[in-house]
């Protein structure tokens, strides 16, 4: 008998650092051969381009991009056949790793795994959410703070959580921690482990091969029933949650997912949008942060990343905006960029105000 593949989901607000603790776990892979499928709610794959680099022409990591849309669901025509050409592969493939977008929950593809067309080739090992701390202890994902949306896609993917790292905690000290710990277990009781990542690192042994979701005796073993149909825009909870068996190993308590509530949450709410601007022009970094950071005054701008062309570096320069923290530095592994290119992601933000204000106070066209 053939073994499953195991599949590990990381999923995780906009900008908690999903994409770094991937490349992290690829540079500790050791032997591991892995297939990686990167997710993206822009229209253009930042996040699948960077961890290309860090897997450079090794070929015994493979990157897959599913840019602009909701992977594993409603249109998406490519998860499923990528899916299958990795499982004819299987001699050559250790593990499966994949990102989603930052507005997406992981039960799409948890259900997607227990159809007849996936069940036999790959096994669910553990589902990880990634939070940025500093974030979280600004009550930035507290309902009633203006951010509501956003508070609502937080607490689902906690919810659907096997772990939760908890990123960039640097410089807090161990109270700030255990409240970043007390936050997260209220909004999510089930979750099995709470992980921390100094420095976007977590070591590979927290991360893969934890096999939650495989069991481990007859008298412990699992049967997916999969779902009829795909459930409705206004369907409920199963009444009968065992149909979707969760796991229940050590004696802990079962950690049923109701995948029947996994419709995406930006698909009921058209607000959450993505736009890309661009320039020509060369562009001064203090000058592109400032203007970056007064749009998000501006406009609710909840994340912002790309590449742009600078007159200061021969190397790519990447941004990385999460609202008014924005981050801009030399990515070594990749040529300078020929134009600027910012992937814009928020809720009901204008595009025409957003590049208004770029174009104003950096003194470039964007557009």
């Amino acid at each position: 008998m053939k073994q499953p593949i195991p599949v590990t989901i990381v999923t995780g607000f906009l900008g908690s650092g999903k994409t770094t603790l991937l490349r992290s776990l690829i540079e500790k892979r050791q032997s591991r051969r892995l297939a990686l499928l990167i997710n993206e709610f822009g229209e253009i794959s930042i996040d699948g381009a960077l961890v290309r680099g860090e897997a450079g022409l090794d070929d015994q990591v493979r990157v897959h991009d599913f840019p602009y849309g909701l992977i594993a669901y409603g249109d998406d025509e490519l998860f499923l056949p990528t899916m299958q050409a990795i499982a004819a592969r299987r001699a050559n493939v250790d593990h499966v790793l994949i990102e989603t977008s930052g507005l997406a929950l992981p039960t799409a593809i948890m259900e997607m795994l227990q159809s007849p067309e996936l069940a036999g080739d790959f096994i669910l090992d553990a589902t990880l959410a990634v939070v940025d701390t500093p974030l979280l202890l600004s009550d930035q994902f507290e309902a009633g703070t203006g951010s509501d949306a956003a508070a609502t896609v937080f607490g689902q993917q906690l919810e659907f959580a096997d772990v939760v790292v908890l990123n960039k905690i640097d410089a807090l000290d161990d109270d700030a921690l255990l409240l970043a710990e007390t936050r997260v277990r209220e909004r999510a009781p089930k979750v099995r482990f709470l992980e921390l990542a100094h420095k976007a690192r977590l070591d590979i042994r927290l991360a893969l091969g934890l096999r939650l979701h495989q069991p481990t005796r007859t008298e412990h073993a699992h049967s997916y029933t999969p779902l009829a149909t795909m459930p409705g825009p206004g369907a409920g909870v199963l009444a009968e949650q065992g149909r979707l068996n969760g796991h229940a190993h050590s004696g802990l308590a079962a950690h049923s997912h109701g995948l029947a509530t996994h419709k995406h949450f930006h698909e009921q709410d058209p607000g959450w949008l993505s736009f890309v601007l661009r320039s020509d022009a060369p562009q001064s970094a203090d000058k592109l942060r400032h203007a970056l950071q007064e749009a998000v005054r501006l406009e609710p701008v909840l994340r912002s990343k790309g590449f742009i062309r600078t007159s200061e570096s021969d190397q790519a320069v990447l941004v990385q905006g999460v609202r008014s923290r924005v981050m801009i530095s030399v990515d070594a592994v990749r040529p300078a960029a020929r134009r600027s290119e910012l992937v814009i992601i928020g809720y009901h933000a204008s595009r025409t105000r957003v590049a208004a204000v770029l174009s104003e106070l950096t003194g470039t066209n964007w557009r």
